[in-house]
């Protein structure tokens, strides 16, 4: 079996979600089904998982990897954005857990033509649904300089932004930008020049910008939070594998205020917002990868986990 994804955390998984008998789980971010191989076997006979993801390669390779499981997997390509469409779609109301390993699988870092990755010469494109919306180059050739700015600013925490968004502008007007190898050298060409040896690769922060904005990451991971903590029975679990500062921040606030339940201002003598809490956070920090992991899959080494359980009988 083709290795299309290597999943990170697993047993960590397993024991945050606490995977038992007849339970019903849902993987949003379902890659090529490694994590929801061990969900579905740490809950036989009888427990299931509803598996959604945007890419058709991840649904295939998934299919194949969980057909021994026959009808206990259901696998529905979509964003996890949409879970509460999908699941209404299904008659189902509620789950014991949800899982969402958020970022780039390795395939589609690998997969030259999905033009994620300034390692490989391909045409731009980042879309891990290619059957939908603009396209890295679309951006980049269509939106203002400003614009572009902002996006590296905000989504790569770039401090070169306003460097970069001049350079891609002025490069664009003389001839396309057409694959990863231009749109990286056009960075690197912007960047100053630096002694010694670097961290990263100059583009690192640009590519993750680009490949946020052209997927709408955090705000589909903002609509999958809030919505996720509704379908969640009393009790279930929500874990999130993160692998970047921005997507932990997201996690930390949204499960944070969930358990807060009250979003009056502080200097507000008396709750007048009427919200109680509906989470309890059960990891104060980030449960991250055993230097083992890391070693065996270097890719691990940024991912942390953060897991949320279900209070309480009322809605968000």
């Amino acid at each position: 079996m083709e290795i299309f994804h290597k999943p990170v955390l697993v047993a960590e998984i397993i024991a945050s979600l606490q995977c038992r008998t007849g339970a019903v789980y849902l993987d949003g971010t379902l890659g090529g089904g490694g994590h929801a191989f061990a969900i579905l076997r740490s809950s036989a006979p009888d427990g299931r998982v509803i598996g959604i993801d945007a890419d058709g390669d991840a649904l295939r390779q998934a299919e194949k990897h969980l057909a021994s499981f026959g009808d206990r997997k259901i696998l529905v390509k979509g964003n996890f954005a949409d879970m509460k469409t999908i699941l209404s779609g299904m008659k189902i109301e509620e789950v014991e857990g949800i899982l969402l390993d958020l970022g780039v699988s390795s395939h589609q870092l690998d997969t030259a033509e999905r033009g994620f990755s300034f390692t490989l010469d391909a045409p731009l494109d980042m879309r891990m649904d290619r059957d939908r919306g603009p396209s890295a180059y679309d951006l980049v050739h269509t939106l203002a300089r400003e614009e572009l700015k902002r996006i590296l600013r905000e989504f790569g925490e770039e401090r070169m932004a306003g460097r970069i968004s001049r350079a891609i502008v002025k490069r664009r007007t003389l001839s396309p930008i057409r694959t990863t190898n231009d749109l990286a050298g056009v960075v690197t060409g912007a960047m100053p020049k630096v002694r010694g040896p670097v961290r990263i690769h100059p583009a690192t922060r640009t590519f993750q910008a680009l490949r946020i904005a052209v997927n709408d990451e955090l705000a589909n991971l903002q609509q999958a939070l809030a919505d996720g903590m509704e379908l969640l029975k009393p009790g279930g679990r929500f874990s999130v594998i993160s692998f970047h500062s921005l997507e932990d921040r997201i996690v930390k606030n949204a499960f944070h205020t969930a358990e807060k339940g009250c979003i009056c201002p502080p200097d507000l003598p008396v709750c007048a917002c009427g919200r109680k809490p509906t989470m309890k956070v059960l990891t104060r920090k980030p449960v991250l990868p055993g230097e083992e992991e890391i070693r065996d899959n270097p890719r691990a080494r940024s991912a942390k986990l953060r897991t949320a359980e279900r209070i309480g009988s009322c809605r968000l």
